[in-house]
């Protein structure tokens, strides 16, 4: 079995001493002139030579590793932010681990586990079901994805997805449909998103429209929730002109259903939904959608991240929403009569 190159040996080769060797590696190179840092490279390069971060962890009580915990990996929207996170952190030579809770509070609570076993130096989560007493007690620097609201110990990045519902449903309004159904969100947990909702109220009071409680179907982040939705909405004795769903994967599904029955989309019912996930552009008719900053909300989660952990930023929790935008496409169209 071939020997691994060890600090020792890079130092030998560059004739420098181990802890020169380990300011080079540790990046510390105002502590170490051009010529000798340029000399300890080489021999690196040569000797193929990584470090050990195991024993560097011990000395310096720093892993280098990074959890990143989303709630569903099957929903396209998270991959993007994943993508954003991961290449921001990685740049800074941390290793980012992603963990799916799958809405499962046992889940969540495993992996928190875990992240404290393998004393990861930090944690970015979508929480499910853990409370911000919690997280603090992991006593490692914590990243919110989405509304901080319940967690205000924490800094916490997300849409702005309460003024993206809004541009949703004036889009619909100025069509001119005034019966519009709301397929909101509500996770495999249980737990309802109120957001949605609560904008749906908020636009009905500010319009002067009756609400219709009739036209609020509940129901999980999936496209055959969506499907089942459509079919209640269209078996009603007046069913909606036209449908906001609290997610891409929903408005598809009610897209389906709606073909599936007859029912013509933009021609006699509209669908908007929300997230652009790239499947929203290549359905027929493509989906006019609510489009949130993925990767963005990814690329700002680890960079507070990598403040905290550089023991830099703000004193005080930073709680910070991401403009959304509404793409229109092919789906929306003026109410039939």
């Amino acid at each position: 079995m071939v020997r691994r190159p060890t600090i020792i040996d890079v130092a030998r080769l560059a004739n420098v001493s181990k802890s020169t060797v380990a300011r080079v590696v540790n990046g510390e190179h105002d502590r170490v002139r051009e010529e000798t840092r340029q000399r300890v490279v080489e021999a690196i390069e040569q000797l193929g030579y990584e470090r050990n971060v195991i024993a560097g962890s011990l000395r310096n009580d720093k892993t280098y590793m990074v959890a990143l915990c989303i709630p569903d990996i099957t929903n396209p929207f998270w991959p993007e932010v994943v993508r954003g996170a991961q290449d921001t952190i990685e740049d800074e030579g941390y290793a980012v681990v992603t963990v799916n809770s799958d809405w499962r509070s046992d889940r969540e609570a495993n992996y928190l586990r875990m992240v404290r076993r393998n004393r990861f130096d930090g944690l970015i989560i979508n929480p499910t079901s853990i409370t911000n007493d919690v997280l603090a007690s992991l006593d490692i620097p914590v990243v919110i994805l989405g509304s901080g609201s319940s967690f205000p110990a924490f800094d916490s990045v997300g849409s702005d997805t309460e003024a993206g519902a809004q541009y949703a449903l004036e889009h619909l309004y100025d069509l001119g449909h005034r019966r519009i159904g709301l397929i909101a969100g509500i996770s495999a947990r249980g737990k309802l998103h109120h957001s949605r909702r609560q904008s749906f109220i908020t636009f009905h009071a500010r319009k002067h429209i009756q609400l219709d409680e009739a036209l609020i179907i509940e129901s999980e982040f999936s496209d055959q929730a969506g499907y089942d939705a459509m079919q209640q909405f269209l078996s009603l004795d007046q069913p909606p002109t036209a449908i906001f769903a609290a997610n891409d994967l929903l408005a598809i599904g009610a897209l389906k259903a709606a073909q599936a029955l007859g029912c013509r989309v933009p021609d006699q019912l509209s669908i908007v939904g929300m997230d652009d996930i790239y499947a929203a552009a290549t359905t027929s008719p493509a989906l006019t959608t609510v489009t949130k900053p993925k990767i963005e909300n990814g690329v700002q989660a680890a960079k507070y991240l990598l403040e905290r952990m550089a023991n830099q930023g703000s004193k005080t929790p930073r709680h910070t929403k991401i403009p959304c935008h509404l793409t229109i496409r092919e789906s929306t169209a003026v109410p039939p009569g």
